[in-house]
């Protein structure tokens, strides 16, 4: 049990550090990476897996 907090934990972690740095990227840095602002929701929650 206490392994599945730990990992949902660094689940969540890893969305949140992956999601904030995407952000932080103009739109045009996105564009260079083939990304749309709108995917980096998903772009993050994939990376946390």
């Amino acid at each position: 049990m206490f392994d599945t907090i730990v990992k949902k934990y660094n689940h969540f972690v890893k969305y949140q550090q992956t999601y904030r740095e995407l952000s932080q990227l103009s739109n045009r840095e996105l564009h260079d990476l083939g990304i749309v602002r709108s995917d980096i929701r998903n772009l993050a929650r994939r990376a946390a897996r």
